[in-house]
C-alpha cells in the first residue's frame, strides 16, 4: 500500500474507532439509565419515514447512475438495496397511515422484510468486484427483481398473517422483532466491515463514506433491538441515527459520481494527449532520424544542420507541451495555475506575447476546466502557426450573468478557409459543444481574430 494511502487509512480507522466508542458508550448509558425512550409523535413518525424513503431513493438513483458510468457490480447491489429500503419505507410505513389509521401487523412485518432484503443486498455489495458491460439491461433487471421481491414480501406477510406482538409501547419486547432487528444490525456490521476493508485495499473515497454511514446504521438497529417497535405512533432515538446515516450516504455517493465523471474526462484527455504526442513529437523525432541517416549516407553537414536544429528545437518544444498537457490532464493543478504555466512555456522563445486575465470569482466545473484549457491551448497553437500575431489576450470573465472565455490576437486574420486553421477551429467548436457551450469566431484579413466561448448557465 502506498505510504500516503496508509496514512489516510489509519486516520480514517482511528476516527471510525472513536465514533464506535462514543456511540457504544452513549447507547450503553442510555440503556442502563432507562433513557432509551419512544416519543408519541404520529406526524413525526410519518415525516421521518418519508425522509428516509426520499433519501434512500435518491441514494439508489445516484448509485444507479454510478453503475451506468463504471459498471461495477457493487453499485448495482447498492442501488437495489437502497431502492428496496426506500420503497419499503414509503410503501409499507408511510402510505398505509396517510389516512390516519394505525400501522397494521402485516404492513409492519412487510417493512421489516423490505429492510432485511435491502440490508442483505448492501451487505453483499462490498464483496462483489465484477464489472458488467451490458449496464442498462442489468439495471432494468435489478429494478424488476426489487419490485418483484417487495411484492412477494407483501403477499407473504398477508398470507402468513404474522403478528408483530407490539402495540406501539416502547417496552413491548417481542422476541421475533428483536431477532429481526438483531439480524439487521449484523448485516450492517458485515457491510461496514466490508466497505472498511475495501477502503484499506483500494483507497476509494466512497468506501469510507459507506463504512461511516453503515456504522451509524449499526447503532440505529442496536437501539431498535433494545427498544423494538414498528408502531406508526412512536419516534425512537434510533430513527434519528438512521436518518443521519442516509444523509451521510447521500454525500458520499454524490462525491463518488462527481469523481467518476471527472476521472472519465481525465482518462479521455490522456488518450488525446497520447495521440498528440504521436502526431507531434514523434514526427519531429522521425525527421531528425531521417536527417541523421542522410548524414550517414554522405550528405554534407552544412546542408542538413539548419534543418536538424529546427527539428530539434521543435521536438523540445513539443516535449515541453506534452509534459505540461499531461500534468494538467491529471486534474491536480488549479485551472488558472495550469493555464499560466502553459503560457509561460509557450512564450519562452519570445515569438508571441500572451496576456492572461482570469476573474477569480468565475468557477468552472471539472469537465469545463479540461475543455476550456484545451480550447485555449488549441487557440494559442493556431495563433503561433497561422496568425503572425505579436500579442494575444486570453480572458475568462462574467458578462451579463454568463461565463465567457475569449482569445483575441492582433495577427493578420483569415477568412476561415485555411485547412490547418480550419481543423483547429473545428476542434475548439467540438470541445465547446461537449460542455454545452456556444462557440463564436470573428476574423478578417488584416484585422486579427477573436474567439469567444460562452459557457453553459450555472
Amino acid at each position: 500500500m502506498h505510504p500516503g494511502r496508509v496514512d489516510t487509512y489509519r486516520s480514517w480507522l482511528i476516527g471510525e474507532l472513536v465514533l464506535v466508542g462514543l456511540l457504544g458508550l452513549a447507547t450503553l448509558l442510555l440503556a442502563l439509565t432507562g433513557r432509551l425512550e419512544g416519543y408519541a409523535l404520529p406526524h413525526g413518525r410519518i415525516a421521518l419515514d418519508t425522509a428516509v424513503a426520499i433519501v434512500a431513493s435518491i441514494v439508489a438513483v445516484l448509485a444507479a447512475i454510478r453503475f451506468l458510468v463504471e459498471g461495477r457490480g457493487m453499485d448495482i447491489l447498492l442501488a437495489a438495496g437502497f431502492l428496496a429500503t426506500g420503497l419499503g419505507s414509503f410503501g409499507f410505513g408511510v402510505a398505509p397511515v396517510l389516512d390516519g389509521s394505525s400501522l397494521g401487523a402485516g404492513e409492519a412485518w412487510a417493512r421489516i422484510g423490505a429492510d432485511l432484503f435491502g440490508a442483505a443486498l448492501i451487505a453483499l455489495a462490498p464483496f462483489v468486484t465484477r464489472r458488467t458491460s451490458n449496464r442498462p439491461r442489468v439495471l432494468l433487471a435489478g429494478l424488476l427483481v426489487v419490485l418483484a421481491s417487495l411484492a412477494g414480501i407483501w403477499v407473504d406477510t398477508r398470507i402468513l398473517g404474522l403478528d408483530l406482538g407490539v402495540t406501539g409501547a416502547a417496552d413491548d419486547h417481542a422476541p421475533a422483532v428483536i431477532v429481526a432487528f438483531a439480524l439487521l444490525a449484523l448485516l450492517a456490521v458485515a457491510a461496514a466491515v466490508g466497505f472498511g476493508l475495501r477502503f484499506r485495499r483500494y483507497g476509494r473515497d466512497l468506501d469510507r463514506w459507506l463504512a461511516l454511514a453503515l456504522t451509524l446504521v449499526v447503532f440505529a438497529d442496536l437501539h431498535f433491538v433494545l427498544q423494538p417497535t414498528r408502531s406508526s405512533e412512536y419516534v425512537l432515538q434510533g430513527d434519528f441515527l438512521r436518518l443521519l446515516s442516509f444523509a451521510v450516504l447521500l454525500v458520499g455517493v454524490w462525491r463518488a459520481i462527481s469523481q467518476a465523471e471527472f476521472g472519465r474526462a481525465v482518462a479521455e484527455e490522456r488518450a488525446r494527449v497520447a495521440r498528440e504526442i504521436h502526431d507531434g513529437l514523434a514526427q519531429y523525432l522521425f525527421a531528425i532520424s531521417t536527417q541523421v541517416s542522410m548524414l550517414e549516407g554522405g550528405t554534407a553537414l552544412d546542408d542538413l544542420l539548419p534543418r536538424l536544429k529546427h527539428a530539434t528545437d521543435a521536438a523540445q518544444q513539443e516535449a515541453r507541451f506534452a509534459v505540461l498537457a499531461l500534468s494538467s490532464a491529471s486534474g491536480t493543478a488549479p485551472f488558472d495555475a495550469a493555464l499560466k504555466r502553459y503560457v509561460d512555456v509557450l512564450c519562452a522563445d519570445g515569438a508571441v506575447d500572451v496576456e492572461v486575465d482570469i476573474d477569480a470569482a468565475v468557477r468552472l466545473a471539472p469537465d469545463e476546466q479540461i475543455e476550456v484549457f484545451r480550447i485555449v491551448q488549441e487557440g494559442l497553437a493556431n495563433v503561433r502557426r497561422h496568425a503572425g500575431a505579436s500579442h494575444v489576450e486570453v480572458c475568462l470573465r462574467q458578462r451579463a450573468g454568463r461565463r465567457v472565455v475569449t482569445i483575441d490576437d492582433d495577427g493578420h486574420g483569415f477568412d476561415g478557409t485555411g485547412t490547418a486553421a480550419g481543423q483547429g477551429l473545428e476542434n475548439m467548436r467540438a470541445r465547446a459543444a461537449s460542455i454545452q457551450g456556444a462557440f463564436a469566431l470573428r476574423s478578417a484579413p488584416g484585422r486579427g481574430t477573436s474567439i469567444e466561448v460562452v459557457l453553459r448557465p450555472l
